[in-house]
């Protein structure tokens, strides 16, 4: 049965009219104002002639992986950084964010009982959104900070002033990242014959530190007792699938990694797997809109508590008209407080509709406050039991949380309050890194992870 459409224009809907450049005929927010088209349009030309950083069959893979997430037959973790640095293309911070997310998914498959989706949100994550354009301090005006793919912190003329030449620096460090990743992946960090690979050094007197120890070795004895009863090794476990995925803010460069691939038609972004549009620009007739529209790769849209049943409808008809699975995921990022009446209404269109995609919960954007001392924290109460809601609103709806969309990192990070540690608002200034949004460290990610299979677990029992 055909889907009805939701007042489209005709033109949203025509793929012919479509090209990687067609997004500059639309509203485009959150860009910044480059002094210099021209060497703009240089360095647009230089990032077309690099190699691409992904393939076009990894796209297809991770779409297929998707489907099957939508379906219940795997969960999506979708976690890192909120905004990747250049300093910190190093080894240790690299290495030490894949392994948090290589133990969450370990918690999970283990308690799930199903195959994770592991998406990083690194290799690209460089440039961020911000709620104006500019920044006063004194009586300097200067624009604001946008991540180190457009711009610097430092409050001068000189590093707050757009550069193009930044998108190829942060293409090289994405290439850097992504290698490293694939070369550690590849030579069996990820081996479940030795998740000691996994351990992060400062974690041993964690309060969780325990029971996880106590599950990997429940993991490693079935998996020796399985080679011993089979007098061969176990295959398929040495390694695992990863992916890559970053807001697709800034277009110029999103562009400059649209292709065409043989025998293949249509046109895929090669600079990432997985890439997502954030809720200041996901407008239907916006740029950011436009450009996905035409893209093959899996995509995603951040969805807050402002967004209507009608207009997520809209999305649907523009992004994924042809109800393909595996193309289309919202994220929903509600707040502890907003979740129990938003997010009702648009499970309940989606579901009338019968249009598949994939429900994703980001429980840290939608719970940001200060601090009276000046932090940007989240509490992790709050992270908690939007979470919580997530499962209970979905599970009351009919429909399926799919997977968790995760701020995080394996640096010993003092960002959000609360935890197994009861980090507290003294406790922020210890040890607080982030340039623009606070991150889970490494125990807090752990317990979202054990919090996820005990709320599924309560799920499946009612």
């Amino acid at each position: 049965m055909p889907h009805a459409q939701h007042a489209v224009p005709p033109a949203d809907n025509d793929i012919d009219a479509w090209a990687p450049d067609s997004w500059r005929t639309r509203r485009a927010l959150q860009l910044p104002q480059y002094p210099d088209l021209a060497a703009l349009a240089a360095v647009q030309d230089e990032l077309r002639a690099l190699p691409p950083l992904v393939t076009s069959w990894e796209i297809q893979s991770l779409k297929q992986q998707l489907a099957d997430a939508q379906e219940g037959s795997r969960f999506l973790l979708q976690g890192g950084d909120c905004a990747e640095t250049f300093a910190e293309c190093n080894s240790s911070v690299i290495s030490n964010r894949l392994k948090v997310l290589l133990q969450m998914s370990l918690v999970l498959v283990h308690g799930l009982k199903l195959p994770v989706v592991r998406v990083g949100r690194f290799a690209g994550q460089y440039a961020k959104p911000r709620s104006a354009d500019t920044e006063t301090i004194g009586d300097t005006t200067l624009p604001s900070y946008r991540g180190d793919m457009v711009n610097a912190p430092e409050f001068t003329a000189a590093a707050r002033t757009p550069d193009p030449r930044r998108m190829v620096k942060a293409h090289a460090r994405s290439a850097m990242t992504m290698n490293f990743v694939r070369a550690l992946i590849d030579g069996g960090f990820a081996d479940l014959h030795h998740p000691e690979y996994w351990d992060l050094g400062w974690v041993g007197q964690a309060p969780l530190a325990h029971e996880y120890q106590r599950m990997v070795g429940a993991i490693g004895d079935a998996v020796r007792f399985m080679e011993t009863l089979t007098g061969s090794q176990v295959h398929n476990i040495n390694r695992v699938d990863f992916y890559t995925s970053h807001e697709a803010l800034l277009l110029p460069y999103e562009e400059a990694q649209t292709r065409q691939v043989p025998r293949q038609h249509g046109w895929f972004n090669l600079g990432t797997h997985y890439p997502w549009i954030g809720m200041r620009t996901a407008a239907m007739d916006g740029a950011h809109v436009e450009y996905f529209r035409g893209i093959r790769n899996p995509v995603a849209i951040k969805i807050g508590p402002a967004v209507a049943p009608d207009q997520l409808l809209r999305l649907v008809d523009v992004l994924n008209p042809d109800d393909e699975p595996g193309k289309l995921a919202f994220i929903h990022r509600m707040g502890a407080t907003a979740i129990a009446d938003k997010l009702p209404p648009l499970l309940e269109a989606i579901r009338r509709e019968g249009r598949r995609v994939l429900w994703v919960c980001d429980p840290m954007h939608g719970n940001t406050e200060a601090t009276a001392n000046g932090y940007k924290t989240r509490r992790f109460d709050n992270i908690r039991g939007e979470l919580e809601q997530a499962f209970d609103v979905h599970a009351a709806a009919g429909t399926r949380l799919g997977g968790v969309h995760l701020e995080l990192t394996g640096e010993n990070v003092t960002e959000c309050l609360g935890g197994a540690r009861e980090l507290t608002e003294l406790d922020l200034q210890r040890d607080y890194r982030s340039t623009v949004d606070p991150r889970l460290n490494y125990e807090q990610a752990l317990e979202i992870a054990m919090l996820i299979v005990r709320k599924r677990g309560e799920i499946a029992a009612d």
